[in-house]
Protein backbone atom coordinates (compact mmCIF):
# COMPACT_ATOMS: atom_id res chain seq x y z
CA UNK A 1 0.00 0.00 0.00
CA UNK A 2 1.11 3.60 -1.04
CA UNK A 3 0.91 5.66 2.50
CA UNK A 4 2.49 9.32 1.27
CA UNK A 5 3.99 10.58 -1.73
CA UNK A 6 7.00 12.78 -1.48
CA UNK A 7 7.79 14.42 -5.23
CA UNK A 8 7.68 17.67 -7.31
CA UNK A 9 4.41 18.88 -8.32
CA UNK A 10 4.34 17.42 -12.67
CA UNK A 11 1.04 19.04 -13.10
CA UNK A 12 -2.40 19.47 -11.79
CA UNK A 13 -6.00 19.88 -12.96
CA UNK A 14 -9.80 19.79 -12.24
CA UNK A 15 -9.43 16.88 -9.25
CA UNK A 16 -6.24 15.42 -9.66
CA UNK A 17 -2.45 16.14 -9.33
CA UNK A 18 0.44 14.03 -10.68
CA UNK A 19 3.16 13.94 -8.90
CA UNK A 20 7.08 13.21 -10.06
CA UNK A 21 8.44 10.75 -7.51
CA UNK A 22 12.03 9.42 -9.06
CA UNK A 23 10.73 10.24 -12.76
CA UNK A 24 7.27 8.07 -12.04
CA UNK A 25 4.08 9.83 -12.25
CA UNK A 26 1.33 8.97 -9.56
CA UNK A 27 -1.99 10.57 -10.81
CA UNK A 28 -3.66 11.15 -8.00
CA UNK A 29 -7.01 12.17 -6.93
CA UNK A 30 -7.88 15.02 -4.71
CA UNK A 31 -10.32 17.72 -3.33
CA UNK A 32 -10.23 21.07 -4.36
CA UNK A 33 -8.56 22.52 -0.48
CA UNK A 34 -5.64 19.54 -1.17
CA UNK A 35 -4.77 20.87 -4.57
CA UNK A 36 -4.64 24.47 -3.74
CA UNK A 37 -2.13 23.58 -0.56
CA UNK A 38 0.06 21.89 -2.96
CA UNK A 39 1.35 24.95 -4.30
CA UNK A 40 2.59 25.90 -7.50
CA UNK A 41 4.00 22.85 -10.65
CA UNK A 42 7.42 22.31 -10.43
CA UNK A 43 7.67 22.73 -6.19
CA UNK A 44 8.70 19.98 -3.78
CA UNK A 45 5.54 18.49 -2.26
CA UNK A 46 4.67 15.78 0.28
CA UNK A 47 0.90 14.45 0.32
CA UNK A 48 -0.81 11.63 2.26
CA UNK A 49 -2.37 8.95 0.42
CA UNK A 50 -5.49 6.30 0.52
CA UNK A 51 -5.63 3.50 -2.25
CA UNK A 52 -8.77 2.27 -3.83
CA UNK A 53 -8.53 -1.47 -4.96
CA UNK A 54 -11.57 -2.82 -7.13
CA UNK A 55 -11.88 -5.78 -9.34
CA UNK A 56 -11.24 -3.49 -12.64
CA UNK A 57 -9.83 -0.09 -10.90
CA UNK A 58 -6.99 1.14 -8.88
CA UNK A 59 -7.31 4.52 -7.76
CA UNK A 60 -5.08 6.78 -5.43
CA UNK A 61 -6.26 9.71 -3.65
CA UNK A 62 -4.56 12.33 -2.21
CA UNK A 63 -4.54 14.60 1.07
CA UNK A 64 -2.45 17.52 1.98
CA UNK A 65 -2.82 16.18 6.17
CA UNK A 66 -3.13 12.58 7.27
CA UNK A 67 -6.12 14.21 9.68
CA UNK A 68 -8.15 14.93 6.53
CA UNK A 69 -7.13 11.35 5.51
CA UNK A 70 -8.58 10.08 8.77
CA UNK A 71 -11.87 11.94 7.92
CA UNK A 72 -12.34 10.59 4.25
CA UNK A 73 -12.25 7.25 5.79
CA UNK A 74 -14.99 7.99 8.22
CA UNK A 75 -16.63 9.47 6.05
CA UNK A 76 -16.62 6.63 3.65
CA UNK A 77 -17.69 4.37 6.15
CA UNK A 78 -21.23 5.54 5.72
CA UNK A 79 -23.50 3.59 3.42
CA UNK A 80 -24.11 5.91 0.47
CA UNK A 81 -20.63 7.66 0.89
CA UNK A 82 -18.30 6.79 -2.04
CA UNK A 83 -14.79 8.43 -2.27
CA UNK A 84 -16.50 10.92 -5.29
CA UNK A 85 -18.77 12.39 -2.20
CA UNK A 86 -16.27 12.04 0.42
CA UNK A 87 -13.62 14.22 -1.13
CA UNK A 88 -16.47 16.66 -2.70
CA UNK A 89 -17.57 17.21 1.35
CA UNK A 90 -14.16 17.62 1.94
CA UNK A 91 -13.56 20.21 -1.02
CA UNK A 92 -16.77 22.17 0.73
CA UNK A 93 -15.44 21.84 4.29
CA UNK A 94 -12.55 22.71 6.32
CA UNK A 95 -12.14 19.71 8.70
CA UNK A 96 -12.82 22.10 11.72
CA UNK A 97 -16.54 23.06 9.95
CA UNK A 98 -17.27 19.72 8.87
CA UNK A 99 -16.20 18.64 12.91
CA UNK A 100 -18.80 20.89 14.26
CA UNK A 101 -21.58 20.17 11.60
CA UNK A 102 -21.67 16.87 12.74
CA UNK A 103 -21.05 17.61 16.53
CA UNK A 104 -24.30 20.32 16.18
CA UNK A 105 -25.72 17.68 13.68
CA UNK A 106 -25.95 20.63 10.99
CA UNK A 107 -26.63 18.80 7.81
CA UNK A 108 -27.61 21.52 5.79
CA UNK A 109 -23.85 22.43 5.96
CA UNK A 110 -22.79 19.29 4.69
CA UNK A 111 -25.14 19.78 2.09
CA UNK A 112 -23.55 22.41 0.42
CA UNK A 113 -20.93 20.10 -0.79
CA UNK A 114 -21.78 18.61 -4.33
CA UNK A 115 -23.64 15.33 -5.03
CA UNK A 116 -24.65 15.84 -1.04
CA UNK A 117 -28.88 15.64 -1.02
CA UNK A 118 -30.80 16.66 2.32
CA UNK A 119 -31.14 12.73 2.80
CA UNK A 120 -27.14 11.69 2.72
CA UNK A 121 -26.55 14.33 4.43
CA UNK A 122 -28.85 13.63 7.39
CA UNK A 123 -27.73 9.94 7.48
CA UNK A 124 -24.10 10.96 7.74
CA UNK A 125 -24.42 13.54 10.33
CA UNK A 126 -26.72 10.57 12.11
CA UNK A 127 -23.90 7.85 11.76
CA UNK A 128 -21.03 10.38 12.56
CA UNK A 129 -22.36 12.55 15.41
CA UNK A 130 -21.10 10.36 18.00
CA UNK A 131 -17.80 9.70 16.27
CA UNK A 132 -16.84 13.33 15.16
CA UNK A 133 -14.86 13.60 18.11
CA UNK A 134 -12.44 10.75 18.04
CA UNK A 135 -9.93 12.56 15.89
CA UNK A 136 -9.89 15.99 17.93
CA UNK A 137 -10.34 14.55 21.52
CA UNK A 138 -13.53 15.58 22.13
CA UNK A 139 -16.95 16.60 20.20
CA UNK A 140 -16.87 20.38 19.07
CA UNK A 141 -13.33 20.88 19.64
CA UNK A 142 -11.42 22.45 16.92
CA UNK A 143 -7.72 20.77 15.72
CA UNK A 144 -5.24 23.37 14.95
CA UNK A 145 -4.54 23.69 11.31
CA UNK A 146 -1.86 21.24 10.49
CA UNK A 147 -1.47 19.15 13.86
CA UNK A 148 -1.46 15.09 13.59
CA UNK A 149 -4.68 13.66 14.75
CA UNK A 150 -3.06 12.58 17.51
CA UNK A 151 -3.35 9.10 20.03
CA UNK A 152 -7.15 8.63 19.18
CA UNK A 153 -6.49 9.23 15.54
CA UNK A 154 -3.13 7.36 15.20
CA UNK A 155 -5.67 4.26 17.00
CA UNK A 156 -7.91 4.51 14.74
CA UNK A 157 -5.26 3.95 11.53
CA UNK A 158 -3.73 1.36 13.74
CA UNK A 159 -7.46 -0.32 14.04
CA UNK A 160 -7.63 0.21 9.98
CA UNK A 161 -4.52 -1.07 9.32
CA UNK A 162 -5.30 -4.37 11.11
CA UNK A 163 -8.61 -4.89 8.82
CA UNK A 164 -11.42 -3.02 10.54
CA UNK A 165 -13.84 -1.09 8.62
CA UNK A 166 -13.14 2.72 9.47
CA UNK A 167 -16.81 3.30 11.31
CA UNK A 168 -15.90 0.27 13.78
CA UNK A 169 -12.56 1.49 14.13
CA UNK A 170 -13.54 4.72 15.21
CA UNK A 171 -16.66 3.38 17.50
CA UNK A 172 -14.35 1.21 19.37
CA UNK A 173 -11.29 4.01 19.76
CA UNK A 174 -14.30 6.21 21.32
CA UNK A 175 -15.23 3.38 23.66
CA UNK A 176 -11.58 2.95 24.80
CA UNK A 177 -10.86 6.73 25.18
CA UNK A 178 -14.12 7.06 27.37
CA UNK A 179 -12.94 3.66 29.70
CA UNK A 180 -9.48 4.71 30.06
CA UNK A 181 -9.86 8.59 30.05
CA UNK A 182 -7.68 11.83 28.78
CA UNK A 183 -3.93 11.03 28.28
CA UNK A 184 -4.23 7.26 27.77
CA UNK A 185 -1.09 6.12 25.89
CA UNK A 186 -1.63 5.10 22.13
CA UNK A 187 -0.98 1.14 23.22
CA UNK A 188 -3.51 1.11 25.99
CA UNK A 189 -5.92 2.52 23.42
CA UNK A 190 -4.94 -0.07 20.83
CA UNK A 191 -5.27 -2.93 22.93
CA UNK A 192 -8.31 -1.73 24.63
CA UNK A 193 -9.99 -1.13 21.46
CA UNK A 194 -9.51 -4.29 20.65
CA UNK A 195 -11.19 -5.76 23.34
CA UNK A 196 -13.70 -3.19 22.71
CA UNK A 197 -14.13 -4.33 19.12
CA UNK A 198 -14.01 -8.12 19.99
CA UNK A 199 -17.45 -7.77 22.04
Amino acid sequence: MIAKLTGRLDSSGAGHAVIDVGGVGYLVEASARTLDALGAVGGDVTIHTEMLVGEDFLRLLGFARAEERDWFRLLTSVQGVGAKVALAILSALEVADLQRALASADSAMIARANGVGPKLAQRITHELKDKAGVFAGGVGSSPTRGAAPGPLGDAVSALTGLGFKPGEASSAVAAASEELGAGASLDALVRMALKKAAK
